[in-house]
């Protein structure tokens, strides 16, 4: 089963269809980046983009330590 969440983004509306167990947090996630309940520019949008992308960044950065740590281990 899927939810649909709604942002409005340049004085328009968009829909994404999301399976459940992925709408929660979706929801919590775009609450902190985004105003819900009106509008967003599209400077905003970027901003999210990014800090979202920096965040992955440095995911991969720790995952790569473990990786390197677990495989001196061996």
């Amino acid at each position: 089963m899927s939810k649909r969440i709604g942002l409005h983004i340049g004085g328009r509306r968009f829909d994404v269809d999301v399976e459940d167990g992925f709408s929660v947090y979706l929801q919590a996630q775009m609450t902190k980046d985004f105003n819900i309940d009106g509008n967003n520019d599209l400077k905003l949008l970027l901003q999210a983009y990014v800090r979202k992308n920096h965040e992955l960044f440095l995911q991969e950065q720790k995952l790569q330590e473990v990786l390197k740590k677990i495989g001196s281990e061996l």
